[in-house]
């Protein structure tokens, strides 16, 4: 029997997730991601023979969350192109809870979701008041002792540009380079929240959150501000602070040339 190939549409898709119901973006084997849970979407929108190639900005961790996600799938283009705002509203009619897609548009066939991204973005998310959070027991890190933010932010200015991340480097990173160009690390507070900003063209793994638990020592006066430039130099991940919590982690924009993850939030073609 002849196997008929339809014609594919390169999309992308924005995602917000609540990362606590997932285990990770990546597909697993005994636990559930969202990448499963875009593909089972997909797959009840397109039948079982569908090959959506998913790809991602982002490979998020257990536990982290996503206020705008980018990636790319290949559709049916009959499918996509009789109604682009259907093709919307029928992922967020199949998706599990805890995942939704913002927003979706056309792209070239060529489009990589995770090559193509030369910024990534996020957010780390601290609650700072001597009382343990309920209601938000679960999306941000809970931090009993006053932080000082200007002088984590004096920290966080020694450690801008391309360096060796070494010393905030996971040990399962399997990275083949450890330079990375962090273009972002700036502290804000509003009441009790504290609110850490990165920036980056790529991230080792784990890196945000062992920055923002390195930022948090420095906030509590365990260090002095420019220890993180000593510990920047030393590449020893030995010498730095705890791994923030996943929980207070957010993935909040990947940028292209053209496009980003949040101007396509919106778009319904």
């Amino acid at each position: 029997m002849e196997i008929v190939t339809l014609p594919k549409q390169r999309i992308v898709m924005v995602l917000e997730f609540d990362g606590g119901l997932f285990h990770g973006w990546q597909r697993q084997e005994n636990a559930y991601s969202v990448q499963q849970a875009i593909e089972e979407a997909l797959f009840k929108i397109e039948g079982e023979l569908s090959s959506p190639n998913l790809a991602t900005a982002g490979r998020t961790d257990a536990g982290v969350h996503a206020t705008h996600m980018l990636i790319h799938a290949d559709v049916d283009a009959e499918r996509w192109f009789r109604s682009p705002h259907a093709y919307l509203q029928g992922m967020n009619f199949h998706l599990s809870q805890g995942v939704m897609v913002h927003g979706v548009q056309a792209v070239s066939s060529d489009f990589q979701a995770r090559y193509d991204c030369f910024e990534r973005r996020y957010q780390y998310h601290i609650i700072n008041k001597t009382f343990k959070p309920v209601i938000r027991a679960n999306h941000a890190w809970w931090v009993a002792k006053p932080l000082d933010v200007e002088v984590m932010n004096l920290a966080a200015k020694t450690l801008l540009g391309e360096h060796d991340f070494s010393s905030f480097r996971a040990s399962g990173c399997q990275s083949k380079s450890s330079s990375r160009n962090l273009k972002k690390l700036q502290v804000s507070r509003k009441g009790d929240d504290v609110i850490i900003d990165v920036a980056a063209d790529a991230f080792l793994y784990h890196m945000v959150r062992n920055l923002a638990g390195s930022l948090v020592a420095v906030g509590k006066g365990r260090w002095q501000p420019e220890y993180l430039h000593e510990l920047l130099l030393k590449k020893d991940r030995n010498l730095a602070a705890e791994t923030a919590p996943a929980h207070g982690l957010y993935f909040t924009d990947a940028l292209y040339h053209g496009l980003s993850a949040q101007s396509v939030s919106g778009k319904t073609g």
